[in-house]
C-alpha cells in the first residue's frame, strides 16, 4: 500500500515538473516573439533633440549620446538646473565638479539614441 503512495506521489511530482517546464519554454518562445530585439541604437538630429526643451519633455545630448531624462528632472539634486541645456548638449555641465561619480552610471538608463552628425 505505501509502495503504491509513493508511486502515485512520484508520478504526480513528475507530471507537475514537466507541466511547469513546458509553461516555461512557452512564455520563453512568447516573450522573444512579442519583443523582439533591435540592438541598432536609434539616432536623432540635433533639430530634433531640440524639440525636446521643456520641464516634461527634456532630452539632453552628452558626447553625441542623446538621453531622455524627463522622468528625473524633478528629482534633480541642483533643481532646474537640468533644464539649462534641455533640448541641447549638456556634456560640459554634466562632467562638471557638482557630479558624484555615480550619476555617470546612473545616466545610461537614460540612454535612447545617437546624435547624428
Amino acid at each position: 500500500m505505501i509502495a503504491v503512495i509513493g508511486l502515485l506521489l512520484c508520478f504526480l511530482l513528475s507530471a507537475l515538473f514537466s507541466i511547469q517546464a513546458k509553461r516555461r519554454r512557452s512564455n520563453d518562445h512568447q516573450e522573444t516573439k512579442r519583443y523582439p530585439v533591435d540592438l541598432t541604437p536609434k539616432s536623432y538630429s540635433k533639430s530634433e533633440v531640440a524639440e525636446h526643451n521643456k520641464r516634461d519633455d527634456c532630452w539632453i545630448i552628452i558626447k553625441d549620446k542623446v538621453y531622455d531624462v524627463t522622468s528625473y528632472v524633478e528629482e534633480h539634486p541642483g533643481g532646474d538646473a537640468i533644464l539649462d541645456h534641455a533640448g541641447d548638449d549638456s556634456t560640459d555641465g554634466f562632467f562638471g565638479p557638482q557630479h558624484a561619480t555615480r550619476v555617470f552610471d546612473m545616466i545610461e538608463d537614460f540612454y535612447i539614441g545617437q546624435l547624428r552628425k
